[in-house]
């Protein structure tokens, strides 16, 4: 078993040599597969994706780091997760499921104890399933950045029982911020901790946008968590290269997640990274209301999370009835206000009047500091629970308890 250089063929290999590849033939290889030209083709005869990053950008990243991934056998990775066991499996979606598993650590490192690691093994989907553990490689083999997820290393592989594809990254031990936003029973993630969170990942998306890279899939649950809460982007398999030149858009096929895809690129399939800031924007207010973009169980005017954080614009006295109940009230409601407008600002449907990603990291970093200096309670705003629920009475029956001027939901 071995793994193939998957950018360096541009012809399948003859068949005789499958054969003795399968009888236990070794090719060595000591780095990461080598970027080439679009019009290339890899080793299994199918053309790489579109979005192949550019000389000017991704290349110049890829030559630094390229003798940093580690090429694995099937038989590795079997052995890190005891075959793929069950009680191993992290995590499942349409890709494929990932493993926690453990592999021994470089001769060269000063600890003696296996490295966990998540060991991601796609489904035998064809060519989709290869586009997309393709682009991770490409892009994740060459950005380098604290809230992008490292990519440690990868293997690719034509055995006896078929095509094997995986992937192999840093472990985020904290999961993702859709488990601790939406999960029954997880850890209530405090104001100031959301807000530190979605500056890391929006630090990390200015860093993709830098290198002209469109994330095309920013949604809670690609937002991993590591031991100290530092969020990090995953699963770049949708990942795109940004237009190039005079280009203001790359044309592409319309894939993603519902509720959080930009309206231009819905109507039309015309990618931008200004595309990026409007799925920010919908997280933004997942954390505000610590509700999920749709909710179908919910009352009609309430199942899209848009659509209903509408009717308490971030200036009316009626804002505070959308803030998360499970803060109880910790947090300050200027900087909340202010967070909603931002968010706003991402959600414009012309994407020339979204903010860039440098900017609503800096809106970001302002905001933090009025959390810091700001009274986190609702006690101190102008809002009293009097006029709440004066206003509740007027706006509709509200469910729960008000406590300090916030409806406290079931």
């Amino acid at each position: 078993m071995n793994c193939l250089f998957l950018f360096k063929s541009k012809k399948p290999k003859p068949r005789n040599q499958q054969k003795d590849k399968r009888k236990g033939k070794e090719i060595a290889q000591n780095s990461a597969p080598e970027l080439r030209n679009q019009s290339e083709t890899s080793s299994f005869n199918l053309q790489t994706p579109r979005s192949l990053p550019s000389p000017r950008s991704i290349r110049d990243l890829y030559t630094e780091r390229e003798k940093n991934l580690r090429v694995f056998t099937y038989q590795e990775l079997s052995e890190a997760t005891y075959g793929f066991n069950r009680k191993l499996k992290i995590g499942e979606g349409g890709f494929g499921s990932v493993y926690k598993g453990k592999i021994p650590t470089a001769k060269d490192s000063d600890s003696d104890s296996p490295l966990a690691v998540a060991i991601k093994k796609l489904n035998r989907q064809g060519l989709q399933g290869h586009k997309q553990w393709l682009a991770e490689v490409q892009f994740l083999g060459v950005v380098n950045h604290q809230n992008v997820v490292k990519l440690l290393g990868y293997c690719s592989e034509d055995g006896e029982t078929g095509i094997e594809r995986l992937l192999v990254y840093e472990f985020m031990s904290n999961r993702s911020l859709e488990d601790h936003l939406f999960t029954r029973g997880s850890r209530i993630l405090p104001w100031k901790q959301r807000l530190e969170i979605m500056l890391g990942a929006a630090q990390g998306l200015a860093y993709l946008h830098e290198v002209k890279v469109i994330y095309r899939d920013f949604k809670t649950s690609n937002v991993l968590l590591n031991d100290e809460f530092c969020p990090k982007l995953s699963d770049f398999g949708l990942a795109r290269e940004g237009p190039q030149g005079d280009n203001t858009h790359v044309t592409t096929a319309r894939v993603g997640t519902q509720g959080y895809a930009a309206p231009e690129y819905v109507q039309t399939g015309h990618l931008r990274l200004k595309s990026d800031v409007y799925s920010f924007g919908v997280v933004l207010y997942e954390i505000i209301t610590g509700r999920r973009t749709i909710e179908r169980n919910k009352p009609a005017a309430e199942r899209k999370l848009l659509d209903w954080v509408k009717e308490y614009p971030a200036d009316s006295q009626r804002f505070s009835m959308i803030v998360d109940p499970r803060l109880r009230n910790n947090y300050p409601i200027v900087a909340a206000r202010s967070l909603a407008k931002l968010a706003d600002l991402c959600l414009k449907k012309n994407d020339k009047d979204r903010p860039a990603m440098e900017i609503v990291v800096e809106r970001l970093k302002k905001i933090i500091e009025e959390s810091d200096g700001g009274e986190c309670s609702m006690a101190g705003s102008k809002e009293s629970t009097s006029q709440v629920r004066s206003k509740s009475r007027v706006a509709g029956p509200v469910k729960g308890s008000l406590r300090g001027g916030v409806s406290v939901r079931g």
